[in-house]
């Protein structure tokens, strides 16, 4: 990973900088630990640097360390109150991590807490990859870095995925549908992926059209007629995980 001009560091809070320089940020200890230990069988993640300030400035890592002060440490946090230790991270090091048997795919996810979650809970059971279509949130978005947890330095993540190419790369894929048959029904143990849509507008009909993929619902009691995102995958996940 190319050393960088601290001004530059900065610009990788925007997407387009994040783009360009190949790497993004992961900040706050927790998230550090996480790479730390990523590192330790992704070789590609050893490249990471630190950026830390004077109460970080004893910490134990295999990355190289920059020493800022609090005020440079403000710039390069997107928290009210920084802890005190950033990761720059190379995004390449991330889209070398191995093919998993089953995967996840969203088509045009917005929200990053929603990916993050996501992504936390793939981590959790493992055996899956994330793979999201042109449109989706930047899965280096800050938001989606940090909700999940360290996560996303174990998931593989393959981007502008399309649609028709996963019900090409997939024997068995499925989607949520309100008319589908219950998760606990025999055939979905068989999937082997879960295409989500976008928050609001789900999949466009159209796409889905001449698709092989098999429909399955969650079955509620209640009286409200939409399921969060991440919640949604989080129960398809465990359903799967439980056969």
């Amino acid at each position: 990973m190319q050393r960088m001009k601290l001004d530059d560091v900065k610009k990788l809070h925007q997407k387009k900088y994040r783009e360009e320089f190949g790497c993004f940020l992961a900040e706050g200890e927790h998230l550090v630990q996480e790479l730390e230990k990523a590192a330790a069988s992704n070789k590609a993640l050893q490249a990471s640097e630190l950026y830390v300030t004077d109460h970080y400035a004893d910490w134990e890592s295999q990355f190289h360390k920059h020493r800022v002060t609090e005020r440079v440490m403000q710039q390069l946090s997107e928290t009210k109150s920084p802890q005190g230790i950033v990761a720059r991270v190379p995004t390449s090091a991330l889209q070398q991590l191995p093919r998993q048997p089953r995967a996840v795919y969203l088509y045009e996810a917005q929200d990053p807490g929603n990916l993050g979650t996501i992504l936390r809970t793939l981590g959790w059971f493992g055996g899956f990859e994330c793979l999201l279509s042109p449109g989706c949130v930047d899965p280096f978005n800050s938001k989606v870095v940090r909700a999940s947890m360290g996560a996303i330095f174990y998931v593989p993540l393959t981007l502008d995925a399309s649609l028709d190419a996963i019900q090409s790369d997939f024997r068995h894929p499925a989607y949520l549908a309100l008319s589908g048959q219950p998760l606990n029904s025999e055939g979905f143990r068989n999937t082997d992926c879960l295409i989500f849509g976008n928050e609001a507008r789900g999949i466009p009909e159209d796409l889905l059209a001449n698709s092989a993929a098999s429909t399955y619902s969650i079955p509620g009691c209640g009286q409200i007629d939409s399921l969060n995102l991440s919640a949604s995958v989080n129960m398809c996940i465990y359903e799967l995980m439980r056969a």
